[in-house]
């Protein structure tokens, strides 16, 4: 009980950021796309407990992006900025996370990033919880899993050139990740198969990593093409956001970008869907398969209720800070 209570009073005083800060990793929308699409993965034994709090899954699959701003620790824990290490770093970096620190230390692995490492531990968090049968914690952990899982699908959150800032192409991280889901996505097959065991949680997150950073000289290559040929006046426009009159990517543009990329944004939001719904699965399943019908019809409880509300209402009323790491 001690556990559970630190758990979120711990986290509702990191949620302290304003409510113009709207977006960072694939933007609040397909963050909740994804944990919302992955529950559709699941078997039998486990969809109707996560049906039934589909919408807890969805809404606070973006969490962690309201906690970067007042801890010092969560930003790292979204991107890892691989080209650090070199020509070839997945040969460099160790993906054991004792063997890695022994070889950089773990100052060096914050400085630049930890999201695989971070993932493997996510699931070790809700394997736990699925063990204890503990039903906030099972809901807490599986939205944030989603959440870093969503971000290691990002090619940009797997270099220190993550928003162009090193090739004059500032502003391609929000574009990429948040502006073509804006206009895309309601085309998108978010249809994705059944969620898989994973034997290794830390190969996959690797995986992803050298999958999303295999596609950086791409997104950054074919904006810089277009960038060529397009006027400023027909790269971007302006639209009414609210009360707020915005400079966005015009739709032109934005559509162009999408061609050269072929589908890439679809493609990386349809994987991390089946991953993070393989990812719950292989918790629950190390966990000795727990009946999840002992929660049927059981909300979540009054306490952390009422910490998520005193949260929400921190993060509307909170003041920004700098954040070391990165930042659109």
């Amino acid at each position: 009980m001690r556990k559970i209570i630190f758990i979120f009073i711990f986290s509702i005083l990191l949620l302290i950021v304003p409510d113009k800060q709207l977006a960072y990793s694939w933007g609040f929308f397909a963050h909740k796309k994804i944990n919302r699409m992955a529950v559709f993965t699941l078997p039998d034994e486990m969809i109707g407990f996560y049906k039934q709090h589909i919408e807890y899954i969805s809404e606070h699959a973006v969490d962690p992006d309201k906690r970067r701003y007042a801890n010092e620790d969560e930003a790292p824990r979204h991107y890892i900025d691989i080209d650090h290490y070199g020509k070839h770093p997945f040969d460099s970096v160790p993906q054991w996370w004792k063997k890695a620190v022994a070889k950089y230390s773990e100052d060096t692995l914050k400085a630049y990033g930890i999201v695989p490492w971070h993932i493997e531990k996510m699931v070790y968090r809700l394997t736990e919880a699925f063990k204890d049968e503990n039903m906030d914690l099972i809901l807490h952990y599986s939205a944030d899993l989603g959440h870093y899982i969503g971000d290691a699908h990002v090619p940009l959150h797997t270099t220190e050139n993550y928003n162009g800032q090193l090739t004059n192409q500032k502003g391609i991280h929000g574009f990429w990740e948040s502006r073509i889901p804006e206009l895309k996505s309601e085309g998108y097959d978010y249809w994705v198969g059944r969620a898989k065991y994973i034997d290794k949680p830390i190969n996959k997150a690797w995986d992803v990593v050298k999958a999303s950073h295999a596609a950086v000289d791409s997104v950054l290559i074919f904006e810089r093409e277009l960038n060529a040929i397009y006027s400023p006046d027909k790269k971007y426009s302006f639209e009414n956001r609210g009360n707020t009159v915005m400079k966005v990517y015009s739709k032109e543009y934005t559509e162009d970008y999408d061609k050269l990329l072929n589908g890439m944004v679809e493609r990386r939001m349809r994987e991390a869907i089946i991953v993070t719904g393989s990812l719950w699965y292989t918790a629950w399943v190390n966990a000795g398969k727990p009946n999840l019908n002992r929660f049927n019809d059981k909300d979540v409880s009054d306490s952390l209720k009422q910490a998520n509300k005193i949260s929400e209402e921190l993060w509307k009323t909170g003041k920004t800070r700098d954040v070391k790491g990165h930042d659109d």
